[in-house]
C-alpha cells in the first residue's frame, strides 16, 4: 500500500514537470535575459500540495526534460549542472511550507493562507534564481549588456525575471485558492471552513 502510494506521487511529480516543461514553450522572454518562468506555477502547486521531497523531484525531472527537447544553453557541463539541475530542483524548497498551508486552509483562515503561498513560492523562486544569479556571474559574466559589472548585470536580470516569476506563480496560486482550496492537498478532499476575509 505504501509502495502504490509513493508510486503515485512519482508519477504525479512526473507529469506536473512535464506540464511545466510545456509553459515553459508560452513566449514571456523580453529579449535575452529576462523571462516569467511560468513552469514554476504547477511546480510549487506540486510542492505545496506533496512536500519538499516530492517537489524537488518534480522540479529536478522538469529540469531534466530541458535536455531532450533541446532546450538547454550549454557553455560549460559545470553551467549546465548549475543551470538545469541545481536551479530547477531547488524550485522544489517551496513544499517547506506544505504542511503550515494544509493546517491554515483547514482552520479556514484565507489571510494566512495567502500569506503562507506568497512565502512558499517566493522561497521556491529564491532558491532557484539563486543558482541562476551564480551561473550568470560565472559563466554569462562577459556577454552583459553596456559593459555592465557581470555581478550587477546577474543580480539585475535574475532579480527582476525571478521577481516577476513569484509575483506571477503566487497570484495563480491564489486564485486556484479561492477557487478550490481543495487543490492544495494529497488525494483527498477536506471540508474547508468559511475562510475569513
Amino acid at each position: 500500500m505504501q509502495r502504490k502510494k509513493e508510486l503515485q506521487v512519482w508519477i504525479e511529480g512526473t507529469i506536473v514537470a512535464a506540464i511545466a516543461m510545456i509553459l515553459s514553450f508560452i513566449p514571456t522572454n523580453i529579449g535575452s535575459s529576462f523571462s516569467i518562468s511560468l513552469g514554476m506555477i504547477p511546480v510549487t502547486l506540486f510542492a505545496l500540495r506533496r512536500g519538499a521531497k516530492a517537489g524537488f523531484f518534480s522540479a529536478f525531472i522538469w529540469g531534466l526534460l530541458h535536455f531532450p527537447l533541446a532546450q538547454v544553453y550549454y557553455l560549460t557541463p559545470v553551467q549546465v549542472v548549475i543551470e538545469y539541475i541545481l536551479a530547477f530542483g531547488f524550485a522544489g524548497f517551496a513544499g517547506v511550507f506544505s504542511g503550515k498551508l494544509q493546517q491554515s486552509i483547514q482552520n479556514g483562515t484565507f489571510k494566512k493562507s495567502v500569506s503562507i503561498i506568497c512565502y512558499a513560492t517566493f522561497l521556491g523562486t529564491l532558491m532557484r534564481y539563486f543558482w541562476h544569479f551564480i551561473a550568470g556571474v560565472i559563466f554569462w559574466g562577459s556577454f552583459a549588456l553596456w559593459g555592465m559589472n557581470p555581478w550587477l548585470f546577474s543580480f539585475v536580470m535574475n532579480g527582476i525575471s525571478g521577481l516577476a516569476t513569484a509575483v506571477v506563480t503566487a497570484l495563480f496560486l491564489i486564485a486556484l485558492l479561492k477557487i478550490n482550496p481543495n487543490l492544495f492537498f494529497p488525494g483527498k478532499l477536506v471540508n474547508v471552513l468559511q475562510q475569513k476575509k
